[in-house]
C-alpha cells in the first residue's frame, strides 16, 4: 500500500502554526523568527516533507535557476579546459547567492530550439554575436540575460577581455625577436570571405594581431603571412601544424588564439621532430593551468577566466532581480602577456 505524502497542511498541524507560516518557510524564510523557522523545519523533516518543485515555480514564477547558453554539446564543451574556470567563477556566485546552474546545450542542433525548454530565470550568453537569433528570442521574451565576449549593445550587460591588446603584445614581442614569418591560427568561425567578416572575440583578436604587425611593417596580405582556421581543439592545433609545416612557407612563429590550440600545435611538432623555440615559437590565449606544465611551457595571454564567469553570474543575479538603478553593468577586464620557453629569437634563414 502506497505511503501519504506529507503536505504543508500536515507540517503547519505538527508545528502548531497555520499553512501560511509553512509556506514563508520554504519561500521567504526571512519574514519568520528564528525560532519558528525551526521548528517549521523541524516538523518538515520528522514528516518527511518536500515542497514540490515544479508548483514552487508555478507559484512564485522563479526557478532560481541560471542558464549558461552552450555553443556546442556538454561533452564537447568540456574538453576544453576553458569552461572549467569559467564554471567556477560562475558557482562561486551561485553559491552565494542561492541559485543553481543549468548548462544549455543545443537541442537538436539547435541553441535556438533550446530557449523555450529551459527551466531558468535568465541566461549567460557565451559567445555569440548580439544578432544571432538565439539573443533576439531572448529579448523577445524578456529573459534577463549577460553577454560574455560577444559585442557591447545599449542595455544589455556584459562581460568582456581586451583581446585585441593581448594578441598586439604576443606579435610585437615576437617581431622584436626578429620574427617576420607568421601563422595566425584562428578559432574556427564558419564564416565565409575570411577574417575581415569575422566578428567578437575572434574578430578582435586578428585586430591585435594586424596592429601587432604593422609595428614591423607587415599585413596578413604580406608575404610570409598565413591566417587560417581550426576548431578550438588539440586535434585542431595538431592539424594546424602539420597544414604548415607541410608547406613551402613554413613560419618562424605560430601564434594560436587559444591555449588548447597551441598544445596541439606543440603535439605535433614534437611528433614531427621540430625543436619549438628553435625552429619556430609558439603561443596561446588563455593561460589555462596546463600552459605553465608543457614541454616548454607556454608563452601565453593570461585572461581572468574565473573573474569572468563570477561577475557574468553576478550581472545576471542582479538583472533577474530588477537591473542596477545604475542601468546594466558593462565590464573590459584586462590582459597579460607572460613570457615562457615557447618563443624565442627566429631561426637563421
Amino acid at each position: 500500500m502506497a505511503v501519504r505524502r506529507a503536505t504543508m497542511k500536515d507540517v503547519a498541524e505538527r508545528a502548531n502554526v497555520s499553512k501560511s507560516a509553512v509556506s514563508l518557510a520554504f519561500n521567504d524564510s526571512k519574514k519568520l523568527s528564528e525560532s519558528t523557522l525551526q521548528k517549521i523545519m523541524q516538523a518538515a523533516a520528522d514528516l518527511g516533507f518536500a515542497q514540490d518543485p515544479a508548483a514552487r515555480m508555478l507559484r512564485t514564477r522563479r526557478t532560481n535557476s541560471l542558464g549558461l547558453l552552450l555553443p556546442q554539446q556538454i561533452d564537447k564543451v568540456l574538453e576544453n579546459p576553458y569552461y572549467s574556470l569559467f564554471l567556477q567563477g560562475v558557482g562561486q556566485t551561485c553559491q552565494q547567492e542561492g541559485f543553481t546552474l543549468l548548462l544549455a546545450p543545443p537541442l537538436r542542433g539547435s541553441m535556438l530550439k533550446t530557449i523555450p525548454y529551459a527551466a531558468v530565470d535568465g541566461f549567460i550568453v557565451n559567445g555569440l554575436e548580439y544578432d544571432r537569433g538565439e539573443v533576439t528570442a531572448l529579448r523577445q521574451r524578456d529573459i534577463p540575460f549577460v553577454l560574455v565576449d560577444s559585442e557591447w549593445h545599449e542595455g544589455v550587460p556584459s562581460v568582456e577581455i581586451d583581446d585585441s591588446e593581448g594578441i598586439a603584445e604576443i606579435v610585437e614581442h615576437l617581431g622584436s625577436l626578429g620574427h617576420r614569418r607568421f601563422a595566425f591560427v584562428a578559432i574556427e568561425t564558419g564564416v565565409e570571405g575570411g577574417y575581415q567578416n569575422w566578428r567578437g572575440p575572434v574578430l578582435r583578436r586578428m585586430e591585435g594581431a594586424i596592429r601587432g604587425l604593422a609595428t614591423i611593417g607587415l599585413t596578413p596580405d604580406s608575404e610570409g603571412v598565413t591566417v587560417l582556421e581550426v576548431p578550438c581543439t588539440r586535434v585542431g592545433g595538431s592539424v594546424a601544424f602539420k597544414e604548415l609545416w607541410c608547406s613551402d612557407d613554413r613560419p618562424t612563429a605560430i601564434v594560436t588564439f587559444s591555449d588548447v590550440i597551441a598544445y596541439g600545435v606543440l603535439d605535433a611538432a614534437r611528433e614531427a621532430g621540430v625543436r619549438v623555440p628553435e625552429d619556430v615559437s609558439v603561443t596561446g590565449f588563455d593561460d589555462l593551468v596546463d600552459s605553465s606544465w608543457t614541454t616548454p611551457t607556454l608563452t601565453t595571454v593570461r585572461q581572468p577566466i574565473t573573474t569572468k564567469g563570477r561577475l557574468a553570474a553576478q550581472y545576471l543575479v542582479e538583472a533577474i532581480a530588477g537591473g542596477s538603478h545604475d542601468g546594466p553593468h558593462r565590464q573590459r577586464l584586462s590582459t597579460a602577456l607572460l613570457l615562457r620557453e615557447s618563443t624565442g629569437p627566429a631561426p637563421a634563414a
